[in-house]
């Protein structure tokens, strides 16, 4: 009797683990993208939804507006004096990169300081760093929508002085890449580089 239960339950456990080893790889076969992840994110298909924001010519705009094609998407504020501008440009190099292969990929700037980042300094921001970056700004109410749909943090610091206009503001430092139709791709943290990016982003864009 105690071997034929040792059999069922040999048999049993064969049973499981070859169903578990069906149902990944039939949920493998099913992500066109696998082989371009670089591995899994937490609350990932969450990331990412509806928007209304204002964008750098004064229009207000939808994410299905803003994104129409693929996107790098990055949250930050035009005053930042350091890793703001050096992430743009990171991206806006990546995009440079993947435009010499043959693929269009839109950078995305939106902004988490609408206090001081106006249409017109989001302007001059953006196309500082790339002709085709795409500026967005907004109220405080539609800037806190779109920092929540992205899982983004952010915080103002309070300056030493209470009229000091020249305070810092806290805040992630991920780039998420969207897709249409598809939504939250991948992110890239601040270690990636240009390169890697371009790598990554055109990987997706082959598997479509």
């Amino acid at each position: 009797m105690t071997r034929i239960v040792a059999i069922a339950a040999a048999g049993i456990l064969i049973a499981l683990m070859g169903g578990l080893w069906l149902a990944t790889t039939l949920g493998r076969s099913d992500d066109k993208f696998a082989q371009c992840r670089s591995g899994a994110v937490a609350g990932g298909a969450a990331i990412g939804g509806p928007f209304t924001l204002v964008d750098e010519t004064g229009r207000t705009v939808t994410d299905a507006e803003v994104l129409d094609e693929p996107a790098l998407v990055y949250f930050g504020y035009t005053f930042c004096p350091d890793v703001c501008p050096m992430d743009a440009a990171r991206n806006a190099e990546a995009v440079e990169l993947l435009e010499e292969r043959g693929y269009e990929v839109k950078p995305v700037f939106i902004s988490i300081d609408p206090e001081r980042d106006t249409p017109e300094q989001l302007a001059e921001f953006t196309d500082y760093m790339h002709p085709r970056m795409l500026g967005l700004t907004g109220s405080a109410e539609q800037v806190k929508a779109a920092s929540q749909a992205y899982k983004t943090f952010y915080q103002k610091q309070d300056p030493e002085d209470a009229d000091d206009e020249f305070y810092l503001v806290s805040h992630t430092t991920q780039t998420y890449f969207m897709l249409p139709g598809t939504g939250f791709a991948d992110f890239f943290s601040r270690e990636a580089t240009p390169e890697q990016m371009a790598d990554k982003v055109a990987c997706f864009l082959d598997a479509l």
